[in-house]
Formats: structure tokens, C-alpha cells, sequence
């Protein structure tokens, strides 16, 4: 549970937390759209690097960002070999019995990893770098446009940052239960997969309890503050983009222009076969 960071702000002086926080939500949009364009292995690499890049100006501990990866590491495990054996190709690495991997599925296995880990640090990095309240304001003006329809654009975003804001409180009350429990006797990891899940129902009993009880001490807390909705408040700080922004736009907008450029004429580097037979 500490390897989860949903939610956790890092305090830092860098171009990207002093962004606004506009465009780093939208920006991020645009760029798991680049993610998720991109087929070559040129196009692949360009924006892994583009993602490593900005992990890098964000100032953030690279800890950090491993911790972000470490809950998805089994997955990108498991979904990296089964592309890797399953994949069809040309050139075989190597037979035994229904396992078959090929040059062209060891590519397509990296590739894959690259989009997962481009993903989560792009992510990793709008969460480090963009504080709960500017998180909301973001959002709010956003979707501001949806209150020609008559949505509560404000309380719904509201919500949504406040529950981003308790995962690290509510995972952190899970951990010291967990802990209170095991010197209690309670063992959380032996047995079987329905063993261990009975084992933490007396976790999830008094999280839940504890969660229910923080509802109401959170609303007198904000009617204490005269907070009576989205109607009518101002900003304390208000939010304008600047010069740095528009230049980020650009760089991205570029970006996903090259990558879409990439996939429809079919600039890649020419297949296993290819290479092999030139040489």
C-alpha cells in the first residue's frame, strides 16, 4: 500500500509545477493520445523520451515515480511475455513445445512496456506536480461549459479531488491497521487466495468505519468555512497561462503531429527480416 501514490503532491520549484493546471490535464490528454497513436518503433521511442524528459524538468525523486510503477509491475510482466510468445513472426528465437517467441513479438513486447511506463509517468508526474486545489479549479473551469446543461461542474469537482485527497490518508490508516493487527497475531500472508482475502476483512471493517466518520467531520469542516457550494465564490488565486504553457502546447502539439505523420506514411525501422537479409 505505500507503493501507491494516487493522489500525493511533491513540493518543488520546476517548469512544470509552476504550469497552469489547465494546461498540464490537457496536455497530459494530448499526450496519452500520442501514446496510444504511435505504432513504429521510431514513434515509440520519441515519446518515451518525451515522457522521460519531463519526469526529469518535474524535479520529483526518481523514487518516487518507481513507486508509482512497482503496483503495475507484474502486469506489465505478465502482458510483455504473453505478447512476446504469441505474437506471430518471421524470425524465431527459439521452439519448445506451444512457446514459439519471435524477433517481431520481442519488439512488440517492448513496445507495449514502453506505452505503460509512458503512461504512468505522465500521469505520475500531473499528480506530482499539481496541487488538490488547483486540481479542482482545473477541472472546474474545464468542464465549465457543461453548466449550459445545468451539471453541478463545481461539486462534481469538487468530489473528485477530494477523493483523490484522501487515498494517501485512507491507504495510510490501512497501513497502520494492517500493522496493529499483526501484532495482534493476524497474518495477512499465508494460506490461500481466499485465506488471505478472509484475512482482511478486519482491515476493511474499521477502514470503512473510519472513512464513514470522516464524511461528516469534513462537512462541518467546510461549513465552518462558510462554504455554501460553486455559487457566487471567487478565486483566491486565479489561474492564467502564460508564455511557458504556450510553449508547451507547441512542443506537444508537435510531438502528436509526428507521431500521427509517423503511423500514416509508415516511417518505422525495417523489421528483423529485412535488417537480417541486408546483412
Amino acid at each position: 500500500m505505500r507503493d501507491i501514490t494516487l493522489g500525493s503532491y511533491y513540493r518543488a520549484d520546476s517548469v512544470i509545477h509552476r504550469m497552469d493546471a489547465r494546461v498540464k490535464i490537457l496536455l497530459m490528454i494530448v499526450l496519452m493520445g500520442a501514446i496510444f497513436t504511435a505504432r513504429g518503433t521510431v514513434s515509440f521511442a520519441a515519446v518515451f523520451l518525451f515522457s522521460v524528459a519531463v519526469m526529469i524538468m518535474t524535479r520529483v525523486p526518481l523514487k518516487l515515480y518507481l513507486k508509482s510503477l512497482r503496483p503495475l509491475l507484474i502486469l506489465v510482466i505478465f502482458t510483455s511475455l504473453l505478447n512476446m510468445f504469441y505474437t506471430s513472426g518471421e524470425i524465431y528465437l527459439f521452439r519448445w513445445w506451444i512457446f514459439h517467441p519471435t524477433f517481431e513479438g520481442v519488439l512488440f513486447s517492448l513496445k507495449m512496456i514502453v506505452r505503460i511506463v509512458s503512461l504512468i509517468i505522465i500521469s505520475s508526474a500531473l499528480m506530482y506536480t499539481t496541487t488538490p486545489v488547483a486540481l479542482t479549479d482545473a477541472l472546474e473551469s474545464i468542464f465549465k461549459p457543461l453548466k449550459l446543461v445545468r451539471f453541478p461542474v463545481h461539486e462534481a469537482a469538487l468530489m473528485m479531488t477530494l477523493a483523490l485527497r484522501f487515498i494517501p490518508t485512507l491507504l495510510e490508516e490501512a497501513d497502520k491497521i494492517m500493522a496493529a493487527q499483526k501484532a495482534r497475531g493476524a497474518d495477512f500472508e499465508s494460506g490461500g487466495l481466499l485465506r488471505r482475502a478472509k484475512a482482511l476483512i478486519p482491515v476493511l471493517v474499521p477502514l470503512l468505519v473510519s472513512a464513514f466518520r470522516r464524511a461528516p467531520e469534513l462537512a462541518t469542516a467546510m461549513e465552518c468555512r462558510c462554504y455554501k457550494g460553486g455559487e457566487g465564490r471567487t478565486k483566491l488565486r486565479v489561474m492564467k497561462a502564460g508564455y511557458r504553457d504556450a510553449l508547451a502546447a507547441a512542443i506537444v502539439l508537435l510531438l502528436l503531429g509526428a507521431v500521427i505523420f509517423a503511423r500514416v506514411k509508415g516511417f518505422d525501422i525495417p523489421p528483423w527480416s529485412v535488417i537480417l537479409n541486408l546483412t
